[in-house]
């Protein structure tokens, strides 16, 4: 992948992560301002949530631009790894919001208070939820075509935070129509379980591609039959993959004819990675040319 092109994704990365910050900054200080007005546990929690979500997006943006840089002497395989970190610190920052929700919801169910203001209330969270639901969408769209855990995971956040704006909506609705002030931190605590288990699951994640897990099945799948295609390669072993935040990094041994001269094994190998590139995205790809019969001749004298 050339130089420039890598320029431009990081800047489609970079600018789609600023939307989620001005995005989270708006919603915070909306909700915070009608949840202390109106004494509603449920949209100061969802203010909470939101403050993360600022968070989890400042983090992402410089995420983003971070593992963008070129490889260094110290980081030779460059820095795609600070995306699975800032994942797991996302994720760690959401189970700690969803822990504080509940502490505060049930200290509410005890000593329950009436709500103020309920029908701003009903408007934040209504307003909260498209403009969550957009950005969202935005930022999943750019994470998928860039392959940005951050901006995933960023966007997993955002589309929590649809979910629970509309619960906390209908809570508030609920309780203006019956007047039960138990309802609403019941709402928050229920919010509270949402967030919880996005958190967890995150952060298993974000877990599993810092321990260098293999890429998922079906694009190791698609790695073998790109090399079945082309009928110069007899065969290949020692398949490895791995992701580093949007890089995908592959190595592999490819037996080839033993008769083909050295520009044009290259030249098979070029197409190879060309092939792996287009199929899955930003690769760093790592081919390995044999003689087919040489990995057979080694076997035989190692037994």
């Amino acid at each position: 992948m050339s130089h420039d092109v890598i320029q431009d994704i990081n800047t489609v990365k970079t600018n789609t992560a600023k939307l989620s910050v001005a995005s989270n900054s708006l919603l915070v200080v909306l909700k915070l301002a009608v949840g202390w007005m109106s004494g509603s546990v449920s949209i100061i929690s969802e203010a909470a949530h939101s403050a993360v979500d600022l968070l989890a997006a400042l983090i992402a943006f410089v995420a983003v631009r971070k593992s963008g840089k070129e490889p260094d002497a110290v980081h030779a395989y460059g820095h795609g790894k600070i995306e699975n970190v800032s994942g797991m610190i996302e994720a760690a920052l959401i189970v700690l919001v969803s822990i504080w929700i509940v502490w505060e919801s049930v200290d509410k169910l005890r000593s329950p208070q009436p709500t103020e203001l309920v029908g701003y209330g009903m408007a934040v969270m209504l307003f909260s939820a498209g403009v969550n639901w957009w950005v969202s969408s935005r930022l999943q769209t750019v994470a998928d075509q860039t392959h940005s855990h951050a901006l995933a995971a960023d966007a997993l956040h955002l589309k929590t935070d649809v979910w629970t704006s509309i619960g906390v909506f209908l809570g508030l609705v609920a309780m203006k129509l019956t007047g039960l002030t138990w309802i609403d931190p019941a709402i928050a605590i229920v919010v509270a379980a949402i967030i919880f288990k996005a958190g967890w699951n995150m952060t298993w994640n974000s877990l599993y591609e810092l321990t260098d897990i293999s890429l998922p099945h079906h694009e190791r799948d698609l790695i073998h039959d790109i090399l079945a295609t082309h009928p110069e390669v007899v065969s290949h072993h020692r398949l490895r993959t791995r992701r580093s935040g949007s890089l995908r990094q592959i190595d592999v041994h490819v037996l080839l004819d033993p008769g083909l001269r050295l520009d044009r094994a290259h030249a098979i190998c070029d197409q190879v990675e060309a092939e792996l590139e287009s199929q899955l995205g930003s690769c760093d790809v790592v081919i390995h040319p044999e003689p087919a019969g040489s990995h057979e001749r080694e076997r035989s004298k190692e037994s």
